[in-house]
């Protein structure tokens, strides 16, 4: 089973960036569909965003469309969230998760079979 470590998150003004990066274990990380899922305090965790297994396909959540950008080098068994345009809603602990396949990813909150990171704090101040 992959095992996933997430970096990058920091303390941030707003309209800037970050990079969070995404390592994980094993030799089969092409083959998962890999997100970004955030939590804020007091909220539910939700879906950021996330990649096919070969990359050729990407989701956003409506909320950070036009600012984040998902990527992957499976080369490195990384997966990457551009954070471009940061806003203070933006603040929240930020998790990589590890999928079969990229629709469950997108559409079922807690799926039994996803691995997740153990999450990285990104703050934006106003």
């Amino acid at each position: 089973q992959v095992q996933l470590v997430e970096s990058g998150g920091g303390l941030v003004q707003a309209g800037g960036s970050l990079r969070l990066s995404c390592a994980a274990s094993g030799r089969t990380f092409s083959s998962y569909a890999m997100g970004w899922f955030r939590q804020a305090p007091g909220k539910e965790r939700e879906f950021v965003s996330a990649i096919s297994g070969s990359g050729g396909s990407t989701r956003l959540a409506g909320s950070v469309k036009g600012r984040f950008t998902i990527s992957r080098d499976n080369a490195k068994n990384t997966v990457y969230l551009q954070m471009n345009s940061l806003k203070p809603e933006d603040t929240a602990v930020y998790y990589c998760a590890a999928e079969q396949r990229l629709i469950t990813m997108v559409t079922v909150k807690e799926s039994p079979s996803r691995v997740w990171g153990q999450g990285t704090q990104v703050t934006v101040s106003s």
